[in-house]
């Protein structure tokens, strides 16, 4: 018998008035437009304990959206020539810059296309074990719509080093983001714990209920009015720890709509963040290495729009 996930969620006031579609696309990060057309098609989306069957229905504030995603029997990922960035490479580990757009690793509703189908062509079977089939050599994940440096274990000791110093907040990770309204202060630290939201389980927030610390420090690179460029260095990592703590002090990431306002005054699609400088100690060499890379093009663009 097949297990199946259900999450359930209120619509909250950001939120009405959306498709019931692009909701869930927003929301089901890394899942394909036609998984969820399926889910309409198999009647796995209810809203108010009704089956939803139009995935052109307009949410209202307060409705409950139910849905249930079944887990596929088996999952097998393939290898797949797919143009990767490699920033650095050698028997140990691979650093990439991913693009925009691009997941990490394969999930129920997206099985190809994905970092991971990319880099098993690349590398074969020079990859760790220990995160299974679904996620070989992953030791951390960034966001799809969050571009930059991600590490890449070559092999099991590589992966239980890079994980030990990640688990030591010892890893250097910088990120760079444009965020709405000004920051007034030139720095500062979100020290607010993190877990699933309560009111949305498809969200992270800032919790007490089964929550873990997070810790994010960022600094004021330049203001333009109504937005401010900064930079975020974590010293936890929390899924969507930025766009969570951002958003906790009223300075959500511009492009995020899961965070952020439904109605964004940029027309970008996606969060503006990228993970541009990277650093850990190598697992056989035992020197610190940092990676430092540019902005993507469109992300400067606004930028010089901006200025």
């Amino acid at each position: 018998m097949e297990n199946e996930n259900k999450y359930e969620f209120y619509v909250d006031e950001n939120q009405k008035g959306t498709r019931i579609d692009l909701l869930l696309s927003t929301n089901l990060e890394g899942t394909s437009r036609s998984f969820i057309q399926k889910l309409f098609e198999k009647g796995n989306i209810k809203v108010n304990g009704e089956l939803c069957t139009s995935k052109k229905y307009k949410v209202s504030e307060n409705d409950m959206v139910e849905i249930t995603i079944p887990e596929p029997e088996m999952l097998t990922v393939e290898a797949e020539n797919i143009p990767i960035d490699i920033v650095y490479e050698d028997d140990d580990v691979l650093i990439v810059n991913k693009p925009k757009g691009m997941v990490v690793h394969p999930a129920v509703g997206n099985y190809t296309g994905t970092l991971v189908n990319a880099i098993m062509y690349h590398c074969g079977d020079r990859l760790s074990s220990i995160n299974g089939v679904i996620r070989p050599g992953i030791v951390h994940r960034i966001d799809k719509d969050t571009s930059g440096l991600l590490m890449i274990a070559k092999n099991d000791k590589a992966h239980e080093s890079l994980s030990a110093q990640l688990a030591e907040h010892s890893i250097t990770r910088k990120y760079i983001a444009l965020v709405y309204d000004n920051i007034k202060e030139d720095e500062g630290t979100v020290d607010a714990p993190i877990g699933r939201d309560p009111k949305n389980r498809l969200r992270q927030a800032v919790t007490d209920l089964n929550s873990k610390r997070a810790v994010t420090h960022y600094k004021v690179l330049e203001r333009f009015g109504k937005y401010t460029l900064i930079q975020a260095q974590l010293e936890t990592g929390r899924t969507h720890q930025i766009r969570v703590h951002m958003s906790y002090i009223k300075h959500p990431l511009v492009g995020d709509l899961v965070y952020g306002p439904k109605k964004q005054s940029i027309a970008v699609e996606g969060q503006m963040l990228h993970a541009k400088i990277l650093g850990f100690v190598h697992p056989s060499t035992g020197e610190y290495m940092e990676f430092d890379n540019e902005l993507p093009e469109y992300f400067e663009e606004i930028l010089r729009k901006l200025r």
